[in-house]
């Protein structure tokens, strides 16, 4: 539902593409930060070696 709410909103104004690109920028970003924060915690800590 939300894709096609998004959709709409594009179509009718309410949601310009700069608008659109930085929420797309947002979400890859905090994809990005929550990889990084499970590599760090897979890793053994300096102490356990």
């Amino acid at each position: 539902q939300v894709p096609i709410a998004m959709a709409e909103a594009l179509r009718g104004g309410k949601l310009g593409v700069m608008d659109y690109m930085n929420l797309k920028n947002i979400e890859a970003d905090t994809q990005m930060r929550g990889s990084i924060g499970n590599q760090e915690s897979n890793q053994p800590d300096k102490e356990d070696k």
